[in-house]
Formats: structure tokens, sequence, C-alpha cells
């Protein structure tokens, strides 16, 4: 039984409840870049599925038009944290949804909205066979949590639209026009080693609600 089934748009809360039951943390993407491959073909569009498991589908326009072709972006990994007491394996086990009135959350661990609600949103709109656009180019990117390594892994010589829409990103209800973009910055300095006595401690921090 479908615990979203109360929620509009319809399609958008049926894709991302069907996500959610996918282990999808970063490295870990294989399922869900099938599970999309999977939804292309029934619906005979074409996409393009790459090494490290990026996934582009692309859609016509639904009508005559002379736009130019738009990109839709938002990444299919997840970050996997869990409360200490919750027993959850995130590369087997599926999310467990929590409905109470409005607001949707998972029982003890991460619910993957960040940027699960973008996959749903580009599935819904490829879905839609009444929805006018131009061009469409859905680019689905794996490793973003990990340091946006799927998108500089994508080739993007496969893309022809100028005009990119991201969809991750603002506080509620706005949205941002900038030009978004990381740096990975390595630092090394000299350093003097020491024998020492004593016991080696490790520290873990982890189940908090950020």
């Amino acid at each position: 039984m479908r615990k979203l089934s109360g929620f509009e748009p319809r399609k958008l809360y049926t894709f991302f409840e069907d996500i959610t039951q996918i282990p999808r943390g970063s490295y870990h993407e294989a399922g869900i870049a099938d599970y999309l491959c999977a939804f292309a073909e029934k619906r005979g569009l074409r996409f393009v599925r790459d090494r490290v498991d990026n996934v582009v589908i692309f859609k016509n326009a639904t009508c005559e038009t002379q736009a130019e072709p738009v990109i839709l972006q938002g990444h299919v990994d997840m970050v996997c944290e869990k409360l200490p007491e919750i027993v959850h394996d995130f590369q087997h086990d599926p999310i467990e949804l929590v409905v109470e009135g409005k607001w949707i959350r998972a029982n003890g661990t991460t619910l993957g909205a960040d940027n699960g609600v973008a996959v749903a949103m580009m599935l819904a709109l490829l879905d839609d066979e009444q929805a006018v656009h131009p061009p469409l180019e859905c680019v689905f990117t794996v490793c973003e949590e990990t340091g946006l390594e799927g998108v500089l892994s994508l080739d993007t010589s496969i893309l022809s639209g100028r005009t990119l829409i991201n969809l991750d990103d603002g506080p509620e209800f706005s949205a941002v026009a900038s030009s978004a973009g990381s740096v990975r910055i390595d630092c090394t300095r000299i350093a003097k080693y020491e024998s020492v006595q004593g016991s080696a401690l490790a520290v873990r921090i982890g189940g908090l609600r950020g």
C-alpha cells in the first residue's frame, strides 16, 4: 500500500515514493540508474547512461516551437545517516516513510528528499503527456554529496541545451539565478613525527539532525 497516495501533485509523490524504496547512497547508485533507464525505455524516450551511472533522458518538444532545449538537472544520491538505535542498511534497505498530517519524514533515517524531489519532478514532467514544453534534457547525476563527482564525469557533449535549471537549491518558495560551481583544494604541509606512549582514540560524530 502506498503511503503518499494522498499527496498532490500525485505523479510527483508517486515517483518520489518509488525512489525512496531504492537504496542510493553515494557510490551505490546503480539501482536508481536501472530504474531511470527502465522508465525511459517504457516510454520510448532516448537516454544515455555512462560508466559512473549518470543518466540523461531526452524528450522532444510537445508542440511546434522554436525554443532551444532546456536542461533540467538533479542528483540521485543521498546522504545516509541514521539514529544510533535504528537498524538500517543503506545499501540494501528501503527508506521507511512516515506520514504525519501534511509532513513526510523517515523513521530514524535521512529521507533523501535532497535530491530525490528533483528526480521525482523530472520524472513527473517526462511522464506528463499534457505538459507543454520545449525539448528537454533531464540530467540525473551521481555522487553529488561527496564532491560533485558525477557531474565532473559527465560527457556534456551529449547535451545541446544552453539553459540549465538546477533543481537542488534555495530556501523554500524561492529561485536562485546564478552561476554555481565548486572547487576542491588539496593542502599539504611538512610534519615532524614523534614517538608517543599511550592509547590511540578514534572519534566519530553521527545521528545528528542536519
